[in-house]
């Protein structure tokens, strides 16, 4: 007796304007569907207030990696457009799943097909082409009227009224005393000569919640003067509206937004006396001030200016708030969150060295993150969870070989029929989609072949460490440096510094990257700045996934 087939539902809402029973509303009717037609219901995915043009979501990635193990063979949509709203990122999903031989089925377009994904792929994208275009010019519209056009300003509080008809009015701000009398005494002090960095610390220090209801940073205050961000540079406090300085594009790397600041043609700015908060004398005092901060050599703002990167900045976090490490003076590394925020919010005001730090951590990347036996445990553990996978896949191996042996069964009978004199035109389009289907069995098949587990090599551990000795050789060969700090920094997860309880110094945890530290490992020739030889399998993605959820031997204390 064939098993039912096996689904996974998904469902989303876009806004927080949305209800959050919208996701129940859309799991009941796809639950229904699935009873109706005969198939068990063994996950629910779902992602709520979260735009459908990005995949950057924890509900549909999680099913994409439950898909690619196996865990069911359909998956369940009140929409395609609930799954994304990007062509680009609709299709790669379609494209995933039929290669785990999972098929998607929404209650309103049926079985998805390539057709499908092209046709409904443009609209959708079409769609948000054309709302972005609607909502746009709306906005514009509330900024020529001097109404809020899109997000919140510290110090002012949004409204929203109604109509007689109560049909909702948006856009009116109202001052919140109490924050406003925050903004003048930030002036007023920066004015005077005290540093954002001071501010922010002493407004910790107080319990002054900040503009995200959490603490203050220096850069909270002084922002960036040529985009108009923070408290320092918003001209709302002097009743001056800016819209449309910045637009912002999605990353498709990332799924981020990127913002880019527009010409300043195409602001709108209204004047909005109600609004303000700073008397022109003073925002004339601070504007003066930040004037005269300019980086010696560069005429550029000092608070504009980008900090040079070194060979693991960005990587150091602090073990007592989480906040990063960066440069406190031109050799020593501290937690920046005790210097921008105060001790209310991390008192770890210990340094180490850049070069102290750098030597640690390269003689660790060298000697200890590929541990003879620490490989050998990995290896073995690596094979067990293969072998536990390739079990499951068996499985799925077997149902399609069975499906297979029907199929040209089936295609054989109506060869049979054709000698014995049936018309062709009868049984043509029959034959045709089984002999599509065979070849789609037979292709499936063959991708589910059986992969030979890791296997440990001698002198991986010794390929490992030629490998990053010849990267720090590299650091010091002005063209191969760019090339060296990125292998290098590729190889690091994090690295945590925390006070020493007995040393009074800093511990420090330093936690490779698995796919790196295996790419190197093993040689790989796509290894970014590596042209090694000798690749000990090929699919390094495949051995991550696999071997990186339960076991990492990556981490070392210095």
């Amino acid at each position: 007796m064939n098993k039912p087939l096996r689904a996974a539902l998904y469902a989303r809402f876009s806004t927080d304007l949305q209800r959050d029973a919208s996701i129940e509303d859309q799991l009941r009717s796809c639950r229904a569907f699935a009873a109706k037609q005969g198939i068990e219901v063994v996950e629910e995915y779902s992602d709520r207030a979260i735009s459908g043009v990005s995949l950057m979501r924890s509900g549909i990635q999680k099913m994409l990696r439950d898909s690619q193990a196996g865990h069911f063979d359909m998956v369940i949509s009140e929409a395609m457009d609930r799954l994304s709203r990007s062509q680009a990122d609709i299709a790669s999903i379609y494209e995933r799943c039929q290669f785990q031989r999972v098929t998607i089925e929404t209650l309103s377009e049926g079985l998805l097909t390539e057709l499908q994904i092209g046709m409904k792929g443009t609209m959708n994208a079409t769609f948000i082409k054309d709302l972005g275009h609607k909502t746009r010019r709306g906005l514009m519209g509330r900024a020529l009227a001097g109404k809020c056009a899109g997000g919140k300003a510290y110090g002012y509080k949004n409204l929203v009224r109604f109509t007689e008809a109560g049909d909702p009015i948006k856009g009116d701000r109202v001052i919140i005393p109490t924050e406003a009398a925050t903004i003048k005494r930030i002036f007023t002090e920066y004015s005077n000569g005290m540093s954002p960095k001071k501010i922010a610390e002493t407004l910790n220090d107080e319990g002054i919640p900040g503009p995200s209801g959490r603490g203050w940073g220096a850069s909270t205050l002084h922002g960036n003067r040529e985009r108009g961000t923070g408290i320092l540079n918003n001209e709302l406090y002097i009743a001056r509206q800016i819209w449309n300085r910045l637009n912002y594009a999605k990353d498709p790397d990332t799924g981020r937004r990127v913002s880019r600041l527009n010409p300043q043609e195409e602001w709108v700015i209204t004047d909005v006396p109600e609004l303000r908060i700073i008397d022109q004398a003073l925002w004339d005092a601070a504007k003066a001030r930040q004037g005269a901060l300019k980086v010696k050599g560069t005429g550029a703002n000092v608070w504009d200016r980008r900090r040079p990167r070194t060979l693991f900045s960005g990587l150091l976090k602090c073990g007592c708030c989480g906040g990063g490490f960066s440069k406190v003076s031109q050799t020593q590394f501290g937690c920046s969150t005790a210097r921008n925020k105060g001790k209310a919010l991390c008192s770890n005001m210990r340094t180490i060295s850049q070069a102290y730090l750098e030597e640690l951590v390269l003689g660790a990347l060298q000697n200890n993150l590929m541990d003879q036996d620490l490989l050998e445990d990995f290896c073995k553990e690596y094979t067990n969870e293969r072998n536990r996978l390739a079990a499951e896949a068996d499985q799925g191996r077997e149902s399609l070989e069975k499906e297979l042996t029907t199929v040209t069964r089936d295609h054989a009978k109506l060869v049979d029929a054709i000698v014995a004199g049936i018309p062709v035109d009868q049984v043509k389009d029959k034959m045709q989609q089984l002999s599509d289907r065979r070849k789609a069995l037979e292709a499936d098949l063959s991708r589910a072949a059986d992969v030979d587990p890791l296997r440990f090599h001698p002198r991986m551990a010794d390929t490992y460490r030629e490998r990053v000795q010849a990267l720090i050789t590299g650091l010091g060969k002005s063209h191969e440096l760019q090339t060296a700090q990125e292998a290098l920094r590729g190889l690091v997860e994090r690295i945590v510094l925390h006070p020493s309880t007995e040393s009074g110094n800093l511990d420090i945890m330093l936690e490779g990257a698995l796919s790196g530290l295996l790419t190197l490992a093993v040689g790989s020739k796509n290894a970014k700045g590596l042209t090694g030889e000798g690749q000990a399998f090929d699919n390094i993605g495949e051995l991550v996934l696999v071997a990186g959820v339960g076991f990492e031997p990556t981490t070392f204390r210095l």
